[in-house]
């Protein structure tokens, strides 16, 4: 007996029924890891590819669930709660363990759609469908308002009886438009300036010198000098890389979709003339997911570019996040991250993708490179008004008559924007103002239509150009409303890294959403998260508000 005690003192498990043994933490479903390792095939296992696997787990299930998440988390080798936080983060992946809806139909909300009765066409589909029906915002096709998304199949000047339509037939694949393909580009003379620079004959001091004198500034918003900032990126030591910045969010803006969708080589022209110039040895064009046909395009017709052409090109797909449009939060998204703004110093032409050294362009702005080397910087120079330089494709929609892309000089002013390019404003419509830079731009008023509309020209009045997203309203429109609109927007896309930004546009959305407006609490608030923001978000949604209080005291009873 004694010996029985001292064996089990000495062996605590001696004498008791051992436990059966069970594998510790979460477990991966065998089907689960069935459907990742089909999906996956032979792709990478990366942790910057993240977002790129999630997506086809979205674009095959429409939803993403937690065992499809786990697998993926344990293929990638990967915690699952890191996983799940980026998936959680992008509004276009539905994380949930719910049935599977049968479709996904987006509808825009945004201040375009918003204007020709998206509310509406969004009630609509849903008492019509049992496919799950989301309110999305700005689907960048503000020209087409009001507009819904089938699948990735874009639906313009929808109806509910249109989209049910298209739904129950499942035409959820993009539609492709006819467009510049790289035999009949080439056909032209495009790529002969890349030749030209690859052969030697074109040395990159003289590209450097040809985009100072034409002072072709940065067209995604900043307006930085495109010359300069290749040249900071040339001089830094170490590998460097490109990135595209493609996530053209902006409410109101689409020029970026549209150039893509009809002339995408030149785009890409000036694109691997840029990365020739810094030496960057790969190259990243960061893509709305709302653009799948100019994706689409992207993938069959880089393919088709000769060895040697340029560095390596990947194409990655953005998931819904305004955000991301920040240089450094769409950097975060390419490594596989959330899409949170880095603080600065260091700024991304020394630390940037993957740590290094990283030239970040916009569509656009890449676009013009080849017309500006075939050209002299005079041809440039004298195409602005009202002493402004230059070109600017503005985005035009709200209450003209014919609204889109408008290729106009630098510096036209409102009212002959709409007058000389959209053919004047809409039938019984008369404007009452204006956003010139989009959702973050602010609000004019009627009576400044004649201020040119560029860099530099509107921060006086409160506002800015932006990315030349204009949107016109008329006197049928609710001033109040439009900057609620906004504002929801501005709540709905921030990122929630700072509190100024993450509460400020909470809290302001609650007090313009009451009858009376406190206006001194909403400029105190707009202070706050003007001063204390991280990113050009915060500090930039205060301004539609602030605006309409300045310029339209009649909606206050003043």
């Amino acid at each position: 007996m004694n010996d029985l005690v001292l064996e089990s003192r000495a062996h605590p498990g001696a004498g008791r029924r051992r436990a059966k043994s069970a594998p510790k933490g979460r477990q991966i479903d065998p089907q689960a890891r069935l459907d990742i390792l089909d999906l996956l095939a032979d792709k990478p296992r990366r942790r910057d590819l993240l977002i790129e696997h999630l997506h086809l787990i979205q674009d095959r299930y429409l939803r993403i669930s937690t065992p499809h998440l786990a697998a993926l988390a344990d293929e990638l080798r990967m915690a699952f709660a890191e996983v799940y936080e980026v998936a959680t983060f992008y509004a276009h992946f539905h994380v949930t363990d719910d049935a599977a809806p049968s479709m996904v139909i987006r509808v825009c909300e945004s201040i375009s759609c918003m204007m020709a009765g998206g509310d509406a066409l969004a009630a609509a589909i849903a008492a019509g469908t049992d496919a799950r029906v989301v309110r999305v915002p700005c689907i960048g096709r503000c020209d087409y308002a009001p507009v819904a998304e089938v699948g990735h199949n874009l639906v313009d000047h929808a109806t509910g009886p249109e989209v049910l339509a298209i739904a129950s037939r499942h035409e959820t694949h993009p539609r492709m438009g006819d467009y510049v393909t790289y035999e009949a580009y080439r056909a032209t003379g495009g790529y002969t300036s890349l030749d030209r620079l690859i052969s030697g004959e074109l040395t990159p001091d003289a590209v450097l010198d040809r985009l100072d004198a034409a002072k072709l500034a940065g067209l995604g918003g900043a307006g930085f000098p495109t010359g300069r900032k290749w040249r900071t990126v040339r001089d830094q030591p170490g590998t460097k890389l490109m990135v595209v910045n493609g996530d053209e969010g902006e409410p109101g803006t689409f020029k970026d979709r549209f150039y893509l969708e009809r002339d995408p080589h030149r785009f890409i022209e000036g694109m691997l003339i840029g990365a020739r110039i810094v030496g960057a040895e790969e190259i990243y064009i960061y893509l709305r997911d709302e653009y799948p046909a100019a994706r689409q395009i992207l993938h069959t017709e880089i393919a088709k570019l000769p060895v040697g052409a340029g560095p390596k090109i990947h194409i990655r797909r953005g998931a819904g996040a305004y955000i991301c449009g920040e240089e450094s939060a769409m950097i975060e998204s390419i490594e596989g991250k959330r899409g949170l703004p880095r603080h600065k110093p260091p700024f991304i032409f020394q630390e940037g993708l993957f740590g290094q050294p990283t030239l970040a362009n916009n569509v656009e702005t890449l676009w013009w490179v080849r017309d500006l080397l075939e050209h002299d910087a005079d041809w440039w120079t004298a195409q602005g008004r009202h002493g402004r330089v230059g070109l600017r494709s503005y985005s035009v929609s709200g209450r003209v008559k014919n609204p889109g892309v408008k290729l106009a000089p630098a510096g036209i002013t409102l009212r002959e924007l709409v007058d000389e390019y959209c053919d004047g404003m809409a039938d019984g419509h008369t404007m009452r103002g204006y956003l010139p830079g989009g959702a973050s731009g602010g609000i004019m008023p009627a009576r400044l239509d004649d201020v040119p509309l560029d860099f530099g020209t509107l921060e006086k009045h409160g506002c800015f150009i932006g990315s030349a997203a204009v949107v016109v309203l008329s006197d049928h429109d609710d001033m109040r409303a439009v900057a609620l609109n906004l504002m929801k927007f501005f709540e709905d896309e921030s990122c929630g890294q700072c509190t100024p930004c993450r509460v400020g546009t909470q809290k302001a959305v609650a007090l313009m959403s009451r009858a009376e407006w406190d206006q001194p609490l909403l400029e105190e608030l707009s202070a706050t998260m003007r001063d204390a923001s991280i990113c050009g978000l915060g500090q930039a949604a205060p301004n539609p508000l602030l605006t309409l209080m300045r310029y339209f005291p009649e909606e206050f009873g003043a």
